[in-house]
C-alpha cells in the first residue's frame, strides 16, 4: 500500500508507468438517458453538469484539440503521461461507431497512454465491453461507474434510474475482461444515516473494484435537490469538514485495501455551492485526513475483515 495510509490511485499509476500520470478531461458531447427520456427526465436530483466541466472542455472542439489544450495547461510537467478522461454526462451513450471514433482519437495522441470513461452501469453491454477489452491489451483502460449508493431506495429517491444490481453486473462483467473498473460513491445522500453510509464500504469491498472516488454530498444551485433541501432540510446531513473526515476514517477502515482511492471530496465552483462551504483544495483536505488518520493510528482496511 506504499507509504500512504490508504491505497493511493495516483501512486499506483506512477508505479505502473514509471512517471507522473495526469488525467485530462475531454467532452465528447454526450447526453444522458436519464435526461432525454430514455430512462427518465431531469437527470439525477443532485446533478448540475456545469459544475465540473473545465473551460477548455467544449464539445464543439475536436477531442485532439481539447487534449492539446489540457496538456498545455500541465506543460511544466514535461515528462509526465496522460489519460484522456471522458467525464461529462454518460460517455458510453452513443452509437458503437461514434464511441470507437472518439476513444481512438484520444488514444492517437503520442502522450496519451490510456482512457478513463465515466458512465452509468446501465449504459454498457457485452459488445462494448469486449471492445474495451481489446483496447486494454494495448492501453490503460478504466471504466468509472456512477454507483452513488448501494441502496435501491436511495437510488430511486435521487432519480438515478438504475439499480444497485445493475452496478454489480457492470462491475463484474468489466473486471472479468481484465479492464480496470472504478466506482463513484456519494456520502451524505438524503435519508442515509451513518450506519447506511458505512455499509457501502463493506458491500463495495466484495466487488472487484480497482478504484473508488468518494464525494461528500454537495447541494448545488439549479438542481432538483437544491429545491428539496430548501423544503426538507431535515432529510439531509450536511457535514462539517471535521465530521466528514471522521466518517471517512471509519469508512476507510472498513474498505478493502485492494481498492485504490482516487479522491475523497467534490470540488464544485464556490459560486454554485449552497452547502457545505468548506473552502479547501483537494490536497489540503487530503492532508487533514492523513493527519487525523495518523493521530488515531488508522489505515485503510484496518477493520475490513472483522
Amino acid at each position: 500500500m506504499s507509504t500512504f495510509l490508504y491505497n493511493n490511485f495516483s501512486e499506483n499509476l506512477k508505479k505502473m508507468f514509471g512517471c507522473r500520470v495526469q488525467k485530462i478531461s475531454v467532452n465528447g458531447g454526450f447526453s444522458c438517458p436519464n435526461r432525454d427520456g430514455t430512462k427518465g427526465v431531469g437527470g439525477c436530483t443532485y446533478c448540475n453538469n456545469q459544475t465540473f466541466i473545465p473551460e477548455y472542455c467544449q464539445p464543439q472542439k475536436p477531442v485532439n484539440k481539447q487534449l492539446a489544450e489540457g496538456i498545455d495547461f500541465f506543460k511544466k510537467y514535461e515528462s509526465q503521461k496522460y489519460i484522456a478522461y471522458f467525464q461529462s454526462y454518460t460517455n458510453t451513450y452513443g452509437s458503437f461507431e461514434r464511441l470507437k471514433n472518439l476513444y481512438e482519437q484520444a488514444l492517437s495522441h503520442p502522450k496519451v497512454v490510456g482512457i478513463a470513461v465515466g458512465t452509468r452501469p446501465d449504459c454498457v453491454d457485452e459488445k462494448l465491453l469486449d471492445y474495451f477489452a481489446e483496447l486494454a491489451q494495448k492501453y490503460f483502460v478504466l471504466l468509472e461507474y456512477g454507483v452513488e449508493s448501494t441502496d435501491n431506495n436511495t437510488l430511486k429517491l435521487i432519480n438515478r434510474g438504475h439499480t444497485f444490481e445493475e452496478s454489480v453486473w457492470a462491475i463484474n462483467e468489466t473486471s472479468k475482461r481484465r479492464i480496470f473498473v472504478g466506482a463513484h460513491l456519494i456520502l451524505g445522500l438524503p435519508k442515509e444515516d451513518k450506519e447506511k453510509m458505512l455499509s457501502h464500504a463493506k458491500i463495495l469491498s466484495t466487488l472487484p473494484l480497482a478504484s473508488l472516488k468518494l464525494h461528500q454530498l454537495q447541494i448545488v444551485k439549479n438542481t432538483a435537490m437544491a429545491l428539496d433541501y430548501q423544503q426538507n432540510p431535515s432529510d439531509y446531513q450536511i457535514f462539517t469538514m471535521e465530521e466528514y473526515i471522521d466518517l471517512l476514517l471509519e469508512f476507510l477502515e472498513l474498505l478493502s485495501p485492494e481498492i485504490a482511492l482516487e479522491r475523497f471530496v467534490s470540488q464544485s465552483p464556490p459560486q454554485w455551492v449552497i452547502a457545505p462551504k468548506w473552502g479547501v483544495k483537494n490536497y489540503e483536505f487530503t492532508a487533514k485526513l492523513e493527519k487525523r488518520m495518523r493521530q488515531l493510528l488508522s489505515y485503510q482496511g484496518k477493520r475490513a475483515f472483522l
